[in-house]
């Protein structure tokens, strides 16, 4: 697609630095430059108004990644693009057939209702949950690779998403600051929502995780 677009050598585009190594590897192989721009927290996607902080007169091109089955915000971002003279390219993510889809839902429904602790997704328009991925900050007891050890040992299928933001990789290390992007690889964990899940595992992943409880501060 960057070739096909006429991204070469001495182009700057815009990537996210949370997950998509190959994103970034892509810019690479055309010969043109990665540059990363802060995450929206809710949906993980780049954030408009941080991709225009980081546009230069060498920006070519913005390269959006819908992420957990969660849509980035296309709309401002292709505004951004019209503003700016830039190629704005969209990386998707596989789909699910519809039945799963809607399986996929419920099930995110189950445990948006019944987790305690740890803070659930926004289900946003068109979310499909590829990824139903919760928050557990770091403010209590445990923090959230603890946390993912102690229900994993309890049998529930979870992951960490994105253990290192590209940008912090040795071979596309920059001096970016990126608090939204770094906060959500240190919180994010990703919880099974699979649509052959019954309705007893959903209730085991919901009780291993409950029993840890406490995390979340009350919000001031």
């Amino acid at each position: 697609m960057l070739r096909a677009a006429g991204v070469g050598v001495g182009d700057e585009i815009v990537v996210p630095a949370f997950g998509n190594v190959e994103v970034a590897e892509a810019v690479v192989m055309a010969g043109a430059l990665p540059v990363f721009a802060d995450i929206d927290p809710a949906t993980y996607c780049l954030e408009p108004a941080a991709v225009e902080a980081v546009v230069t007169p060498r920006t070519a091109a913005v390269v959006v990644v819908h992420r957990f089955g969660r849509p980035a915000d296309v709309g401002r971002l292709h505004a951004l693009g019209r503003r700016q003279g830039l190629l704005v390219l969209e990386h998707g993510e596989s789909g699910a057939p519809y039945d799963e889809m809607a399986q996929r839902r419920e099930r995110a429904a189950f445990l948006d209702a019944k987790l305690r602790g740890v803070r659930t997704p926004e289900s946003g328009v068109g979310h499909t949950y590829q990824q139903y991925v919760v928050r557990v900050p770091g403010n209590g007891r445990p923090d959230r690779d603890a946390f993912a050890r102690a229900v994993w040992g309890k049998g529930v299928d979870c992951r960490v998403p994105v253990r290192t933001p590209v940008h912090r990789m040795p071979e596309f290390r920059r001096c970016a600051s990126l608090p939204e992007t770094e906060r959500a690889a240190d919180e994010t964990l990703a919880l099974p929502v699979d649509a052959a899940l019954t309705k007893r595992d959903m209730q085991r992943i919901a009780a291993a995780c409950n029993a840890l409880g406490g995390l979340l501060q009350p919000a001031g």
